[in-house]
């Protein structure tokens, strides 16, 4: 059986709300993922292990490191 924390690893990214600025938008009508305030300080990216890292790709080119 995989390993849960390995599987939510390549379907889920957690950010900084605010490395989101401006980006939000354009990432939910480009990529077939959720955005949502996981609290008030992080968000959370949540897609197919496919879509999560066309997105890792994507916030690397507009300057966010992604963990």
């Amino acid at each position: 059986m995989p390993d849960p924390a390995r599987l939510r690893d390549s379907t889920e990214i957690v950010l900084p709300c605010a490395a989101l600025d401006g980006l939000s938008e354009e990432l939910e009508a480009e990529f077939t993922i959720t955005v949502f305030d996981a609290d008030d300080v992080h968000c959370r990216i949540i897609g197919s292990p496919v879509e999560i890292k066309a997105v890792s790709d994507f916030l690397a080119r507009h300057g966010v490191s992604v963990p």
